[in-house]
């Protein structure tokens, strides 16, 4: 009876794990986050000029 339960304990205990390690490399809104940090890092131009409606 000793070695179902630890059985059944090293099983909940994988699969404990196993759903952390899922859930960390899904995280819905970290990918749009990446995203802008990638752009980010190009050192994209910025806007110094204001607004000119002939052009």
């Amino acid at each position: 009876m000793a070695a179902a339960a630890r059985t059944n304990a090293q099983i909940v205990e994988a699969l404990a794990t196993l759903t952390n390690i899922v859930a960390r490399d899904n995280l819905p809104g970290r990918d749009g986050e990446m995203r802008l940090e990638r752009f980010m890092k190009q050192k994209p131009p910025t806007f110094t000029g204001g607004y000119n409606p002939d052009g």
